[in-house]
């Protein structure tokens, strides 16, 4: 039976998260109520239509990620980077050294490590064309962590190094806010496009988004790897 100071208290908790959500239900209604919905065929007009002249990327997809709206995909990574602290943070009173004993066939037991470098060089294939190609950080960094789970599942005992990981995952984060910073001191919004353009697809061309979308790469495979690893963990 709950004691009548703890109902109290779970009242009063209950009344305060409601206010909150009713503070920020109200501020995101009086923030669309102010937008121009007309518009929004005009932006993706103005995108498709100058895509080339202001990037010089063979990818519209990938200008309107990386340059056009490059600080909400800095939140997006934010978001993931947090999800993937949380879920750690979680597990990390559960999780054991032991690892699950899993009995993989004999040919992917010996085909998983040369296997890996393959699918870690594709990975980065991606995400280093997503200038000219359907793909980008997102997708390719997805796929390298993919080659890290099929090392997880087919030898018994595998370690993944989280040492390596967390630097990958930090150079590759501050690379991303460095390129941004620049961007912003000399033309005055965050990942502005500073560097030369070049030649619509070669692969050095469209600027910093090539530079963007490898750090993008590198930050996404190390949080996924990182995931994946803590969820292969133990309860004993």
């Amino acid at each position: 039976m709950k004691k009548p100071g703890l109902k109290k208290r779970l009242r009063v908790k209950n009344i305060f998260v409601f206010l909150i959500v009713l503070y920020f239900g109200f501020q995101m209604f009086s923030v669309i109520s102010f937008l121009d919905l007309n518009n929004v065929k005009g932006v993706a007009k103005y995108y498709l239509e100058n895509d080339i002249k202001d990037t010089q990327s063979a990818n519209v997809v990938t200008s309107i990620v990386v340059n056009y709206r490059g600080f909400d995909t800095l939140g997006e990574v934010t978001v993931l980077f947090l999800a993937a602290t949380g879920l750690g943070a979680i597990l990390s009173g559960h999780r054991k050294v032991k690892k699950q004993k899993i009995l993989a066939n004999t040919m992917l037991q010996y085909g998983s490590k040369p296997l890996l470098a393959i699918v870690i060089l594709f990975g980065a294939y991606i995400f280093i064309h997503g200038h000219l190609s359907p793909g980008g950080g997102f997708q390719g960094g997805t796929v390298i962590a993919t080659g890290f789970l099929m090392m997880l599942l087919a030898l018994e005992g595998y370690e993944i190094k989280h040492g390596y990981v967390k630097w990958t995952e930090s150079l590759a984060g501050l690379t991303f806010v460095t390129v941004g910073l620049i961007g912003l001191v000399l033309l005055g919004s965050f990942l502005a496009n500073f560097l030369p353009l070049g030649k619509v697809g070669d692969l050095f061309s469209a600027g910093v988004i090539p530079i963007i979308y490898v750090a993008v790469g590198f930050k996404v495979g190390s949080e996924l790897t990182g995931l994946l690893d803590n969820m292969m963990g133990v309860i004993e």
